[in-house]
């Protein structure tokens, strides 16, 4: 029997007035849905958790945010609704397998459509660094779906490493060679220069600029991330271009593309950079 609509089962939970009221909206990453509950229904959330659940086999655990992203590893807590009691799941982004936990990593199913398109400015036999690489997304999209010579990814935290490792074995990845550490500590051991870098960290990444600049070669690329108001995004640019002047290089920006949105008028972008 075809399950229920969601809608529907919402229908035999709340009055008309908080069905006219409420909004819902989730994400899916891999079988866990992560669900935006209205406060005003704080004390049903535990029925349309149930709800969801059975409207969608496919679902096998709801859970809920507990407050915001925080700390260095800017990892977020969650609370399950309904389901089984688990927070790790596995899911399949732009032809590779991701094994995580959504409390012990950072990792944004909504960014997939971004990785892929840093996947396709890859050109044949570049070598390719991911700073702040977590579980290994970015690597492994990029080895999936180009042809680079090599891919590096450093991250600090050991639990995402780990996963990160884990995730190289289950994709059988072979060009790709993860570092647990500091960016700040690691990068100036390193004895290599690289064709493209990506920094992928949700905030504060223009601190890590010099180490990007002086990391990449004569007219290689870098792809800065920040979060700005969408009437400044030219300050993003800004901070690439004075880090590139200190460090005594010359650089061109080549666009700057919206990846994501933190709440109204503010959006993840993209600076694309290409350092002479």
């Amino acid at each position: 029997m075809k399950p229920a609509p969601f809608k529907k089962l919402l229908e035999k939970i709340l009055s008309s007035k908080e069905m006219n009221d409420a909004r819902f909206s989730y994400d899916l990453v891999g079988s866990i849905a992560i669900i935006e509950v209205p406060d005003m229904l704080m004390k049903k959330e535990k029925k349309i958790g149930e709800a969801l659940l059975s409207a969608h086999p496919q679902i096998t655990t709801v859970v809920k945010k507990k407050g915001g992203h925080t700390g260095v590893y800017r990892t977020q807590q969650y609370r399950i609704l309904a389901g089984k009691r688990t927070k790790k799941t596995t899911v399949r982004e732009n032809g590779v397998v991701l094994s995580l936990h959504l409390e012990k990593t950072y990792y944004s199913v909504r960014f997939g459509t971004e990785r892929l398109r840093i996947a396709r400015l890859v050109v044949p036999g570049e070598d390719v660094l991911v700073m702040f690489s977590g579980i290994a997304p970015f690597p492994l999209v990029i080895a999936k779906q180009a042809h680079p010579a090599s891919v590096y990814g450093i991250e600090i935290n050991r639990a995402a490493f780990e996963m990160g490792v884990e995730n190289l074995m289950l994709n059988k990845a072979k060009s790709i060679h993860l570092i647990l550490g500091n960016v700040r500590q690691v990068m100036p051991l390193m004895d290599k220069k690289f064709d493209r870098i990506i920094m992928p960290l949700p905030k504060g990444g223009e601190g890590f600029l010099d180490l990007a600049i002086g990391a990449v070669k004569k007219d290689g690329a870098i792809h800065f991330y920040d979060f700005l108001h969408d009437d400044e995004f030219s300050l993003a640019g800004e901070k690439v271009k004075n880090a590139c002047k200190t460090a005594g290089r010359r650089c061109t920006i080549l666009g700057i593309v919206k990846c994501g949105q933190q709440s109204p008028r503010v959006y993840r972008i993209c600076v694309d950079v290409k350092v002479f």
